[in-house]
């Protein structure tokens, strides 16, 4: 099913991140679209629908999480390439650049994703959240160096601004024997 908006809580307890999911669904009707631990010690709610429902409920989150908040977002108008590299649906391409985001949170990384992709004409290959990577989320992108280029920048700058960025890279022509092993 494909969601105008989505919004996502993380919080450093589980226990008062399953508490946070209860209040959001309650809240407004929404799907919940993943809700589980994320390592280390996190738990991750991330719901969608239409945007005033979506709206609702993370503001309710927001206020459920408190002091046990790490991050949010709130995505209104959600661009379609974000859940199929979210689900692992993106096919492997010939693009010449490749691009990673690296933040400290998941909510950070999905945000960035949005952006990037709306701002330059990149497939998004991959993102990647929480579990197995330290608690990081990683957005891999590709297409011509410039619009890579373009992506990388803009997608990082609200991590950079919250101080959630780890780092970003762009590898102008990644070698296929890589490429083939990369999403």
């Amino acid at each position: 099913m494909t969601h105008v908006a989505i919004a996502a809580i993380e919080t450093s307890s589980i226990a008062q991140g399953i508490v946070v999911a209860d209040a959001m669904v309650k809240q407004s009707e929404v799907d919940v679209l993943e809700v589980s631990t994320l390592s280390p010690g996190r738990y991750w709610i991330l719901i969608g629908g239409e945007v005033a429902t979506v709206r609702s409920s993370h503001r309710r989150g927001v206020e459920v999480a408190a002091d046990t908040l790490l991050d949010q977002l709130f995505i209104p108008q959600l661009h379609e390439g974000v859940m199929a590299a979210l689900r692992g649906l993106v096919a492997a391409n010939t693009d010449d650049a490749f691009g990673v985001i690296e933040t400290l949170t998941a909510a950070s990384a999905i945000l960035a994703a949005d952006v990037a992709v709306k701002a330059a004409d990149v497939t998004l290959r991959d993102l990647r959240l929480a579990n197995g990577i330290g608690g990081k989320g990683i957005v891999t992108l590709s297409g011509s160096v410039s619009a890579v280029q373009a992506g990388i920048a803009a997608g990082k700058v609200d991590a950079q601004k919250r101080g959630l960025l780890a780092r970003s890279v762009v590898i102008p022509r990644l070698d296929p024997r890589l490429r083939d092993r990369l999403r």
